[in-house]
């Protein structure tokens, strides 16, 4: 980093990584550190960061807790959408890291600073993610990378656990997990130490939100999910915020044994990892929106946005959630779900989220139509034709490829 660094906002969790980057920044460009810890549901005790911060040598934190905007304008976005990356992924921490990122660029112009900070490594995605919404945000701001400033000297947990002690900083005197977490309202990841062999069993004990499927309930629970234009509104017929609502259908989800993935995913800057994710809520909310979607959408509608859904997943999962392609692409998105108003009844079962009954005021299916039965609405001659015209091309290849 060039040039002379006057105030910088770091994104701040009071873990050994960021709290070691606060005294860092300061000694290293001798400049002002304004921390910003975000809680978006990760249910760690936050309070004591005020102290740890100023005690580091921040001259100020800001903690504030973002649920609500992260569940409403982040997560739901995303559900409509379906996003699934590489089929598997909702996208947990994705979808989270441009709101921190946002929330700092805010702060750093109320505070007049002219950097951010983060504490993501080189190798990882949230690095991408941070900085690509910091340029599009305020593109003059400076970015302190620190795990990839030419100033840093650090290159093991334990040098810095050696710096830590030097300085005095407080650092969590917690047992160190041979893995590493990330735990936001959507979701838990797991990835690292010893999950980096893609043919060991992730063991039982890593798991947080969920249980295990064999030690779940003997017996099925039935959820009634309501659904307005794509958004998940009340559930059981009560109407909850965004935030208290997927709260819920992750204690609900995780009792069933729901949501546990364990993938093999391809990271933005070219390597594959590992990844365990537990994301109970998300799974059934995911599986009811597309049960509401199947009654009420379109045919065609539906094919044109599943075939966005990997595109719309790529761009979340990069770091575009502020670029123009996301842009017009949540705005088709959001055009496909003004229907998809209804209610879906979810079967949770040791692991399993079956849909039970799907229901709507809007709903395009009709037993007129579908019965088995003689109707008056649908003429089954007609489908000779249709089966004939339809038809047509593969009888002329067979025929041409027949006198070859």
């Amino acid at each position: 980093m060039s040039g002379k660094i006057n105030k910088v906002v770091l994104a701040y969790s009071g873990g050994l990584d960021t709290s070691v980057i606060v005294r860092w920044l300061i000694e290293t460009y001798k400049c002002e550190v304004v921390c910003f810890a975000a809680d978006l549901g990760q249910k760690e005790e936050l309070s004591g960061l005020k102290e740890k911060a100023i005690n580091t040598g921040a001259s100020k934190i800001y903690i504030e807790d973002l649920q609500e905007e992260f569940a409403r304008d982040f997560v739901f976005p995303a559900l409509r959408a379906n996003a699934l990356y590489e089929g598997t992924y909702l996208l947990g921490t994705s979808l989270a890291r441009p709101l921190i990122a946002k929330r700092q660029i805010e702060i750093a112009k109320q505070e007049g600073a002219d950097a951010v900070s983060h504490g993501a490594t080189g190798k990882g995605n949230d690095q991408v993610r941070f900085e690509l919404t910091y340029i599009a945000l305020n593109p003059a701001i400076k970015i302190i990378a620190a795990w990839r400033d030419d100033n840093w000297k650090f290159n093991s947990r334990k040098s810095m656990i050696d710096y830590a002690g030097k300085n005095k900083i407080p650092i969590p005197l917690t047992k160190a997990k041979p893995y590493s977490s990330d735990r936001n309202l959507l979701h838990i990841s797991h990835e690292g130490g010893i999950l980096e062999d893609t043919w060991a069993e992730a063991p039982e004990d890593i798991f947080v939100l969920t249980k295990s499927p064999e030690k779940s309930p003997d017996k099925p629970t039935y959820v009634e999910i309501d659904f307005e234009k794509g958004n998940p509104i009340a559930v059981n017929g009560k109407k909850m915020s965004p935030a208290k609502l997927m709260d819920y259908m992750n204690i609900v989800g995780g009792e069933n044994g729901i949501g546990r993935v364990d993938m093999v995913e391809n990271r933005f800057v070219g390597m594959k990892s590992r990844g365990v994710y537990e994301t109970p809520g998300g799974t059934v909310l995911w599986a009811a929106h597309r049960a509401v979607e199947s009654i009420t959408m379109d045919r065609e509608v539906m094919i044109m946005r599943d075939s966005l859904i990997p595109k719309y997943a790529q761009l979340a999962y990069n770091g575009f959630w502020y670029s123009p392609e996301m842009r017009s692409l949540q705005t088709y998105i959001d055009a496909t779900q003004e229907n998809v108003t209804g209610t879906a009844r979810m079967k949770l079962y040791k692991g399993n989220c079956i849909v039970a009954g799907r229901k709507s005021p809007q709903s395009l299916y009709s037993e007129a139509f579908a019965t088995f039965e003689k109707d008056q609405v649908y003429n089954q001659q007609d489908a000779t034709g249709f089966i004939r015209l339809n038809g047509l091309r593969l009888r002329i290849q067979s025929i041409l490829k027949n006198k070859r």
